[in-house]
């Protein structure tokens, strides 16, 4: 089991197949008419806030479109389409120039994204896309728009810095995961690339647009790779060789080398976490939880942490016993 920082990512030829297709990746809370689904993303809003689960999850408030976050699908998707050209191709200035047109694209299936970069300088600022602000930037729409994609284009280039991608042909890109565990509970998710060595070693790689976290931060980033890794594990009866964590924002690369006892230990957490998203879900007790990410959530005005009141429980309630009923 090792855990490692790097500056710089080997330059291994580490893999070589075919790609696949994207899916969409759903979570639903534990009702009869409903499977029972958890993805990293949900299971982390969870541990982070209980309440902030049940806004997304159960009553599915709107949340407002993010620069920051709209950053890294752009970014994300140059990563992935760079791999259909020939390898000779994969070259910096070429990543570069396809910003601008991911950026279209992604404007033409959600056109409400031009708001971001309205004349007013509304919109949320510009962050790094993993939690955490680098502050707004107003002034004209063209402006905005221009420096906005020029940080894009940087995060682009850093990456050449940390892998050489003339040298990988990965063999999944955006795949999505889906497994049934014997309690039940399915788990899903979508994994930015994995690549398959000629010896069959599998390493699972995942894309952030921020900056690294502290070590003493790292556990909740390689949750969710430990996450993808119990999947393909029960997928593919192989654990995965190593889990690694590009940050685009600082220029790291965090390595995980996962052994059967972790994807085990993370199959109990998750069932436990289940128990306690079923239980909160009958009872609709979902208590909020105050963090330093408080800050960025638009939730606020219904959180009570802040005075707010949440809106009216949309499901049942069961009533959970008292401790006198169920000894009786």
């Amino acid at each position: 089991m090792v855990c490692v920082r790097l500056s710089v990512a080997g330059r291994r030829v580490f893999a070589m197949g075919t790609t696949t297709g994207k899916a969409e990746q759903t979570d639903g809370p534990p009702q009869s008419d409903r499977s029972a689904s958890l993805s990293p993303s949900r299971a982390s809003d969870f541990m982070r806030c209980p309440l902030l689960y049940r806004f997304r999850v159960i009553d599915k408030l709107p949340e407002k479109p993010s620069a920051a976050a709209t950053r890294g699908t752009v970014v994300h998707a140059v990563l992935e389409r760079l791999f259909d050209a020939p390898a000779a191709e994969r070259t910096a200035p070429r990543a570069r120039a396809m910003v601008p047109g991911e950026w279209e694209r992604l404007l033409a299936d959600r056109p409400e994204l031009a708001e971001l970069f309205r004349d007013d300088g509304g919109g949320d600022g510009d962050g790094d896309g993993d939690g955490g602000g680098e502050g707004g930037a107003s002034g004209p729409a063209p402006e905005r728009l221009a420096e906005w994609l020029a940080g894009a284009e940087r995060l682009v280039e850093r990456w050449f810095s940390l892998e050489d991608p003339a040298r990988l042909e990965p063999a999944e890109r955006e795949l999505f995961v889906e497994t049934e565990l014997e309690s039940g509970l399915t788990l899903r998710g979508i994994i930015d690339r994995v690549d398959i060595a000629p010896t069959g070693e599998i390493r699972i790689v995942d894309y952030k647009t921020g900056k690294a976290p502290a070590p003493q931060y790292s556990a909740e980033a390689l949750f969710q790779m430990k996450f993808y890794a119990l999947v393909l594990w029960r997928l593919r009866g192989r654990v995965p060789r190593r889990l690694q964590l590009v940050y685009l924002g600082s220029g790291d690369v965090l390595s995980y080398d996962p052994e059967e006892g972790d994807l085990r230990a993370v199959e109990r957490k998750l069932l436990a976490l289940w128990e306690a998203i079923r239980r909160a879900t009958e009872s609709g007790i979902f208590l909020p939880r105050q963090t330093k990410l408080c800050g960025w959530c638009d939730h606020q005005a219904h959180c009570p942490e802040f005075g707010g009141t949440p809106p009216p429980y949309p499901l049942p309630i069961i009533p959970i016993p008292s401790a006198e009923t169920a000894s009786g």
